[in-house]
């Protein structure tokens, strides 16, 4: 895919995955512009900020003028719960939705023809563990911010969300279990989710909007019971 003039907006792209999609951008020639809380090459500041997405916005219109993708990738948890008290759960939802939100409001006008937004959802906005509540409630609403966004912006720019399931952003090993617990038998990459991002910016997806793709190996899809394929449940 070649995105040679293409600008793209990422958000979280200092690390992980986030850092996986901007690499992915630029190796297929686009220019990239990314905010976030540490340190890069772009733009630093808080996505819970509204002044900050202002001033983030300000600074990609002053120097390209026009986007063509905005890739709505950062995220944080405060836990759920035994932990997470009412500003801390307001806090994830202002980096993982109103963040998002903002700043499709932002470049609405400024997308040129053939735009699209990617969000990053997660497996976790249909399934959970205990004491993710924060995590999996901002997942569960930037998954239907999707296609309330591609209403909106019918006719001008696609919509679409990834629902990444275990993805290995540390490089740590991982046991025999962990990986054959997937369907294709290995756990997942930032690079695996940066494809697929390129796959929804590109016109090979042209007739795709307000879905969600599943990027997880099968995970979530492979029922397993107490006693089933060596695993017991421990209540």
């Amino acid at each position: 895919m070649d995105y040679t003039g293409k600008v793209a907006v990422v958000t979280g792209g200092a690390q992980g995955i986030g850092k996986a999609i901007c690499d992915a951008f630029r190796d297929a020639g686009a220019s990239v512009c990314t905010i976030d809380v540490q340190p890069n090459e772009f733009f630093v500041g808080d996505l819970a900020d509204p002044g900050a997405l202002e001033a983030f916005a300000a600074m990609v219109l002053a120097r390209y003028g026009s986007i063509d993708y905005l890739i709505n990738n950062a995220m944080i948890t405060r836990g759920g719960l035994a932990q997470c008290s009412y500003e801390d759960f307001m806090q994830v939802l202002r980096v993982g939705v109103a963040a998002p939100y903002m700043l499709a409001r932002l470049f609405a006008s400024a997308f040129r023809v053939g735009g699209a937004i990617v969000n990053i959802s997660s497996t976790r906005h249909a399934m959970s563990q205990a004491q993710t509540e924060s995590y999996t409630a901002a997942k569960g609403a930037i998954t239907s911010l999707t296609h309330a966004l591609a209403m909106s912006l019918a006719g001008k720019v696609r919509v679409n969300a990834i629902a990444p399931g275990w993805i290995d952003t540390t490089g740590n090993p991982q046991s025999d279990a962990d990986r054959l617990q997937h369907p294709v038998g290995r756990i997942g990459t930032p690079e695996d989710i940066a494809n697929a991002t390129l796959f929804l910016c590109g016109q090979e997806s042209a007739f795709i909007t307000g879905q969600v793709l599943t990027v997880d190996g099968g995970m979530s899809k492979k029922m397993i019971y107490h006693m089933d394929e060596g695993w017991h449940f421990s209540p």
